[in-house]
């Protein structure tokens, strides 16, 4: 996999940026801020993954409570366009050489699993919970077996927003024994995917990204 940080996407940034559309000029922007931030506290991965995730919101920059719907078209139509543009096959690398076992251990990890935690508030019963978990385990093999890496991708990310809702609500305490295995595995699964990201977008500036949230107003 081709070297990705924030030293080598801002320097393409500066080379490519007069050429972008404002609002991906914006979103790009943005990202490689929170992506700047990220890696100034390695050593701190809950800070880690908080910055990670503003990096990739920043550049999705669309509603992520989509996130918890697992069959959402928009959010699948950004994740498959990604994966269609990516001419030298990063995301594929990412998924299949880098981290098939992390990513295996955090889709089996029922502590990102939301339908575990409506279990736990009295939203489920424990059968209900443990019948979705079977059958979402089913959907990760299927999309594993086929290679559909942006299925695959599209499901760890929606794991990955059941822990950033526990640590950005509150629900996790900083630094925790409890929940350090789903912890690394998202930052090592974040920290090479948004970077992807990025340079996926500024790669193809002609694209339509759509517009960012919150616009600079004057």
């Amino acid at each position: 996999m081709n070297k990705m940080d924030f030293k080598s996407l801002k320097s393409k940034q500066r080379n490519l940026r007069v050429n972008f559309p404002e609002s991906l000029a914006l979103r790009v922007h943005r990202s490689l801020s929170w992506l700047d931030r990220s890696e100034q506290c390695r050593e701190d991965i809950d800070s880690q993954f908080i910055f990670l995730w503003i990096a990739f919101n920043a550049a999705y920059a669309q509603d992520v409570e989509v996130l918890k719907h697992s069959e959402s078209e928009a959010f699948s139509q950004f994740v498959s366009k990604l994966v269609d543009l990516d001419n030298t096959n990063e995301l594929d690398k990412l998924i299949w050489s880098e981290f098939p076992k992390s990513i295996r251990l955090l889709l089996d990890n029922r502590y990102v699993f939301q339908p575990f935690w409506d279990f736990q508030n009295g939203k489920l019963t424990e059968s209900e919970w443990k019948e979705r978990f079977t059958k979402a385990k089913s959907a990760i093999n299927n999309a594993l077996s086929s290679k559909r890496t942006d299925v695959v991708i599209a499901i760890v990310l929606q794991r990955l927003y059941t822990l950033r809702n526990q640590t950005i609500h509150g629900g996790a305490t900083w630094q925790s024994s409890t929940n350090r295995s789903q912890m690394r595995d998202g930052v090592s699964f974040l920290s090479q995917l948004v970077p992807i990201i990025i340079n996926t977008m500024m790669e193809n500036a002609g694209e339509l990204w759509g517009s960012a949230n919150y616009p600079v107003v004057k």
